[in-house]
């Protein structure tokens, strides 16, 4: 019996419908300078002007809309390093029901304050010698609670996946045919959403990862064809991609739908995080960052047409993002 995907694009057009009431249309922006400077049409998918400034929101809003009134007071547990944090933190606030956030003891300060602004209960840990999901896994059975994994869940892979839909949509509503989209790529959960969605509509649409390097784990996946893990010496300032491995849900609909994976320096994302400001006038943090690098550094295929790239978030800390915007 051939293995059946997570989600289908049903999924995403349904995730849609369930999220427009509360989550961002984000734009789809051109900027002729980089146009010029990549020598084609480049469109910047721009997840900063999401809620909570990242495309997190999509798939959060989506599985905690559909929990039932015991469900949602019993409340959620979550892990993340920041985004998908305040992405849950906001969608359970949005519908009354406690939330828990375990989180990274180094991740950036603005998320750590954001997370807990929004009334979520953070719970540290060291990234390095603790797992997340094992203390995660511990504090919902002892509370009842719904778990809401960052990338591994139907649901939210199907909420993530609506940013395809807009990408698909948007760039029709602007007469181009998008050949390439490049997806800043953790766990894997943003990248089978979207390809999810636009190969149902746009099925000869080329759709690459985007990864740092010593985190690159589904570029090397997708060749191994298997699940590979990240070293545990392995750092990038990339604090939103720095998942151990592809997910179980996700690798399968990645590995079926994606033509490459695509491999960034930390400082490729810096000079990317500076075009950003100089040029694009947008904030970009390093994770949400790499696919704009990876654009920048002539890494994708020149011969597939318009692009699109994910800028998947704008949550940095202000002295580190100074620091970077501001070096040579």
């Amino acid at each position: 019996m051939p293995h059946m995907p997570a989600i289908t694009a049903e999924d995403v057009l349904d995730a849609a419908r369930m999220i427009a009431p509360a989550a961002v249309r984000t734009p789809l922006l051109e900027n002729a300078v980089l146009n010029e400077r990549c020598g084609r049409r480049v469109f910047i998918k721009f997840e900063g002007a999401q809620r909570t400034g990242s495309f997190k929101f999509r798939g959060a809003y989506n599985r905690l809309v559909r929990l039932d009134a015991k469900e949602r007071r019993a409340g959620v547990v979550a892990w993340s390093s920041g985004n998908h944090a305040q992405g849950v933190a906001a969608a359970a606030k949005m519908l009354d029901m406690p939330a828990i956030i375990v989180m990274p003891a180094d991740a950036p300060a603005i998320k750590l304050a954001n997370t807990r602004a929004l009334g979520a209960q953070v719970i540290t840990y060291d990234r390095h010698m603790e797992n997340r999901e094992e203390i995660a896994t511990a504090l919902a059975q002892a509370r009842g609670a719904t778990l809401v994994p960052s990338f591994d869940d139907p649901y939210i892979i199907a909420g993530q996946g609506t940013a395809g839909l807009e990408i698909v949509e948007q760039a029709a509503e602007a007469g181009v045919e998008v050949g390439q989209i490049l997806v800043c790529c953790g766990g894997g959960g943003l990248t089978a959403g979207i390809a999810t969605a636009v190969k149902a509509r746009a099925p000869d649409t080329r759709i690459y990862t985007v990864e740092p390097a010593g985190f690159d784990d589904t570029a090397r996946s997708l060749l191994s064809g298997e699940r590979e893990s990240v070293r545990p010496d392995a750092r990038t300032i990339c604090d939103a991609l720095m998942s151990p491995s592809p997910g179980a849900l996700t690798f399968p609909i990645n590995r079926a739908l994606v033509s490459g994976g695509l491999v960034v320096d930390d400082d490729q994302v810096r000079d990317a995080m500076r075009f950003a400001f100089s040029t694009l006038k947008l904030v970009v943090e390093p994770g949400g960052a790499v696919a704009l690098a990876a654009m920048l550094a002539g890494l994708a295929p020149q011969d597939e047409g318009a692009s699109a790239i994910v800028m998947s978030g704008s949550n940095v800390d202000g002295a580190d993002y100074a620091a970077i915007v501001g070096g040579a």
